[in-house]
């Protein structure tokens, strides 16, 4: 029969498995000028028992990456390091993007075509969870790069067909792998008979929970390369990690290509999202801000949804209705918190609870007494939080307080409570612990247990009386210490000794400082005693916690539903601290980009002085706008607030605001460090430039993005034209930009773009040798003139320097006047803007809630103003149109950015054709207007609000 289609086993007791690894060689292959081994697994045995669950939809979020974008490594090659059996670097204690190190596997799988379809499947050993997902990516693999980053597995396996030869995905994966700073793991080759479709279907029917095998089934359906990674990824925790997992107890989840925001790593990193770019450990990020969290899983339910926010707005809503009765409850708010606070991690207990280890050691024993007793714990924490979400009204929290009722408890309490003894509780010190596993199981089950027991109590008196013994006799005050290493010894303080030298009977002698830690011969071997008795009743004890957890198992579907809502429930109160001590707001949901009083949230943090708050408003019509100013004067800090305040709506938390409304956002970019990339032998400019040209493939409407003096690693002359000809590629995308340069000229030509606004930052320079930056984000292009000089005055570079550079720059600046003209071209663009400014004035008033009277009135004075507006721009049409071209050649460049105007304005629509409608609005509100002739959309205005500017609007009888 077909490797590949026979049936996993069904066994899940431990014992030495039949299915052994049979061999284990290395495959090498060339990389460059140096050779790089790879890890090449031949298993000659069945599929196993590997299981997983999938994870209930109870509340509509995403807690792992669903499709957000890496870009691609900038011009690095890769370069295998020699020696090394498989490819991997140490795990760190503290990774790039802050995440615990967890034992995660993952296997990964392509189909060969154009535009591959990725398969991905995630087994974590810790968390007792199995993610599947199949992505549609693109030739440079930016999707899976950055789902692997992400969920950074510590072990990765392929296909082994894909290293001979190499695919492009085994390049791309050998590249992250040996020479990148985010993904540390191991690429390990698996057999081609593991990666099969059918076993990894069986896997799902005999290893998700009973409640979720069809709804999972119905999910990867059509899946074929994830379902398949499944089956290996399941291979290799049983053959490769040594573990299994029993039937229906492994949560099991296929997460589709959409449900949340794309986020990139390198903007995942500049803004600061996880960790601190200066100083890893600081709490200076979005997640140490946010992180207000009690509990494992809720601090991990937050940082995966930072990095992967939700974009459904019913969920928000439910979010943020939840955030909001917490923070206005103060019984509610604080009852929850102190239910939450002695929670242990669930997660991992339950994790532990389901895995089965091929070969069970007396470590093995022990750590399942040690999880029963702190699920136990655990499970009568759930009625605390229960009993204090009573009272709740927002559907999320009764949904949470639904998951956390009795009944949901009850039968693994009565379950544990027939074999562990009532008084056994959670211990942290570890002397107390180990007391607790000795006494955990009920008298009477086992006549030898009992005397494992008496012998191990009559050791603990007679250790406790040698130690009083020694303390009398030597006249010491004697401190009775324990560790799980040196068990017991004793403790006293050097000063204690007044001066005589400690007894030769003390051994094992360590000082620290004014402390002296000992032992003798007598206590080490009682110690030696007692640790044999606690094994045997340990050994005595497994075959009845083992029958207890085999029960346990069974109700396993309940406890992850309570560990999720728990952990729901942590971050949300999270969320509900931060609003009780910060004036934030709660945000809402719409199509415009609206804030008022915004202020950076980490900033705000930092800075002890009073943060300048600013306005934020983008729509259709405002989408690109052009932030200019001083140095230092808050342009990166202002957009920097918007992203993160973006992102902090779509978590579900509120906002620093007096006002927030956002749409949803679902990919975000930012091009914002400046930093060479020595590793990769690129500079600042080609780094900007490979990223920039990233975010032009992958954006489109929904995207949001933010640029920060974008050019300026090059030529100025070179660095303006390519970041005009960027800027007016991101006007077209449609998406919400926001563009910080110091090229005027830049700011100059897109401010007459339909859709772009131009803004600054405000400085008052009026004194001499004086700058002050006033943080206020005002409308128009920076006025102040050679702003730099100004600071470099101030800072101070010499006086002959500064002198020299102020004539410098005055000749230049008279060079330039002489070549400035008036352009038809984007005089015509002004008018065409005019008149989009016009229809969104309209649209908003067809839309609000003025009464009759208000309407009329401001009507009246958009009309003056549009046609006092339009009549200038007609003069200087025709004042330009009757100079001609200039003598340098001015025609063909009129001509030229004509076409180009003309191009813009066809992909825009026929502005007339959308105007003409409001006639009928004007009419149904009571007002007459004027016709006038039509010519195409040169007299659009003219036709809605009449021919000139004696004409007016009247009120009809």
């Amino acid at each position: 029969m077909d490797p590949r289609r026979r049936r996993p086993s069904t066994s899940h007791t431990t014992g030495s498995a039949t299915n052994q690894q049979t061999t284990t060689s290395y495959l090498t292959t060339a990389t460059g000028n140096q050779r790089t081994s790879y890890q090449k697994t031949s298993y000659e045995t069945r599929p196993t028992t590997a299981s997983t669950s999938t994870s209930n939809r109870l509340y509509g979020y995403n807690d792992t990456t669903t499709a957000s974008v890496s870009r691609p490594r900038t011009g690095r090659r890769s370069t295998g390091r020699p020696g090394t059996a498989a490819t991997a670097r140490p795990r760190t204690g503290y990774s790039t993007l802050a995440v615990e190190n967890q034992e995660i596997a993952c296997a990964v799988a392509e189909s060969r075509g154009v535009s591959p379809s990725v398969g991905l499947a995630f087994i974590n050993l810790d968390t007792g969870e199995a993610v599947l997902s199949q992505l549609n990516d693109t030739q440079t693999y930016v999707k899976t790069v950055h789902k692997l980053i992400v969920y950074n597995p510590s072990h990765i396996c392929m296909v082994q067909s894909a290293a001979h030869p190499k695919s492009k995905l085994f390049s791309v994966l050998e590249e992250e792998v040996l020479n990148g700073d985010d993904i540390e793991s191991q690429i390990t080759l698996l057999d081609r008979k593991y990666w099969n479709e059918g076993t990894g279907l069986e896997y799902i029917e005999q290893l998700a929970f009973h409640e979720d095998v069809e709804s999972i089934k119905t999910a990867v359906t059509g899946n074929y390369f994830a379902v398949c990674c499944f089956a290996a990824a399941l291979k290799y925790t049983e053959l490769g990690m040594a573990k299994t997992f029993p039937l229906h107890s492994l949560r099991i989840k296929y997460e589709p290509a959409d449900g949340s925001m794309m986020i990139d790593l390198s903007t995942i990193k500049s803004l600061e999202l996880v960790q601190n770019l200066q100083m890893p450990k600081s709490r200076d990020c979005l997640f140490g801000l946010l992180n207000e969290t009690q509990t494992p899983m809720g601090m991990r339910m937050l940082r995966s949804n930072i990095l992967q926010p939700n974009t459904d707005a019913e969920t928000l809503a439910g979010r943020y209705d939840a955030v909001e009765e917490l923070s206005t409850k103060e019984q509610l708010f604080f009852s929850v918190r102190a239910g939450l606070k002695p929670f242990l991690d669930l997660d991992k207990i339950l994790t532990q609870l389901i895995l089965v280890p091929i070969q069970e050691s007396l470590p093995d024993v022990q750590q399942s007494i040690n999880n029963v007793i702190m699920l136990k714990h655990a499970v009568l924490l759930v009625k605390p939080v229960w009993e204090a979400l009573t009272g709740a009204r927002s559907p999320m929290l009764l949904t949470i307080q639904t998951n956390c009722a009795s009944e949901n408890t009850v039968t693994v309490q009565e379950l544990i409570n027939n074999t562990i003894n009532e008084d056994t509780t959670y211990a942290k010190q570890p002397l107390d612990f180990r007391n607790q596993r000795t006494y955990a199981v009920k008298s009477g089950v086992n006549g030898l247990l009992d005397v494992a027991r008496q012998t191990y109590k009559e050791s603990m008196t007679d250790a406790l009386q040698h130690i009083s013994d020694l303390a009398e006799e030597h006249n010491l005050p004697l401190q009775t210490k324990f560790d799980n290493v040196r068990q017991f010894y004793l403790r006293l303080s050097a000063d204690e000794l007044q001066d005589r030298n400690l007894p030769a009977i003390f051994v094992n002698v360590y000082r620290k400082k004014d402390i002296i830690e000992c032992q003798t011969m007598t206590l080490v071997k009682l110690s030696q005693k007692i640790g044999d008795a606690h094994n045997e009743v340990l050994l005595m004890s497994d075959q009845s916690v083992r029958d207890l957890i085999e029960s346990v198992r069974e109700h396993m579907f309940s406890l992850f539903r309570i560990c999720e809502s728990i952990a729901m429930l942590d971050m949300l109160t999270g969320f509900a601290h931060l609003v009780s001590i910060q004036n934030y707001v709660r945000p809402m949901i719409g199509e415009s980009l609206a804030i008022r009083a915004g202020r950076h949230p980490i900033r705000e943090k930092i800075h002890n002085t009073k943060f300048i708050p600013n306005d934020v408003y983008a729509t259709e019509q405002t989408r690109f706008q052009v932030i200019t100013g001083c140095n230092m004067s808050g342009k990166s800090t202002y957009i920097r607030s918007i992203a993160l305040m973006t992102i902090m709506a779509q978590v579900g938390s509120f906002v620093p605001a007096q006002y927030a409304a956002f749409p949803i956002i679902r990919q975000f970019f930012a091009r914002i460090s400046l930093d060479d990339s020595i590793e990769a032998n690129v500079s600042s400019f080609a780094a900007e430039m490979r990223e920039t040209a990233f975010i032009l493939r992958n954006i489109d409407p929904s995207s949001m993005v933010i640029i920060d003096e974008l050019g300026r690693g090059t030529s100025t002359r070179d660095g303006i034209a390519i970041a005009i000809a960027i800027a007016e590629a991101l006007v077209e995308s449609k998406a919400l930009v926001w563009f910080v340069t110091h090229f005027r000229d830049l700011a100059h030509i897109m401010s007459e773009r339909a859709g772009v606004v131009s803004l600054h930052l405000a400085v008052d320079m009026s004194e001499q040798d004086r700058m002050e930056m006033l943080y206020r984000v005002a409308a128009g292009i920076v006025q102040e003139e050679h702003y730099g000089l100004k600071l470099a005055r101030v800072v101070p570079l010499p006086r002959d320097i500064i002198e020299h550079a102020e004539l410098v720059s005055m000749t230049l600046e008279k060079a330039m006047q002489k070549k400035k003209r008036d352009s038809i071209g984007v005089i015509k663009a002004r008018r065409r803007k005019l008149l989009l400014n016009l229809k969104e004035h309209l649209k908003h008033a067809k839309n609000g809630s003025m009464d009759d009277e208000t309407l009329r009135n401001w009507l009246k004075d958009l009309q003056k103003e549009f046609i006092v507006r339009m009549t200038a721009l007609d003069d200087e049409l025709k004042q330009a149109t009757e100079r001609g071209p200039d003598e340098d050649g001015g025609e063909s460049t009129v001509e030229e950015l004509d076409d180009v105007d003309d191009n813009r304005t066809a992909s825009q629509g026929n502005t007339a054709e959308e105007v003409q409608p409001m006639r009928s609005f004007i009419d149904r509100n009571g007002l007459e207007h004027v016709d006038a002739t039509t010519d195409a959309e040169t007299d659009t205005g003219r036709s809605v609000f009449g021919d000139s500017s004696n004409q007016r609007l009247t009120t009809t009888s």
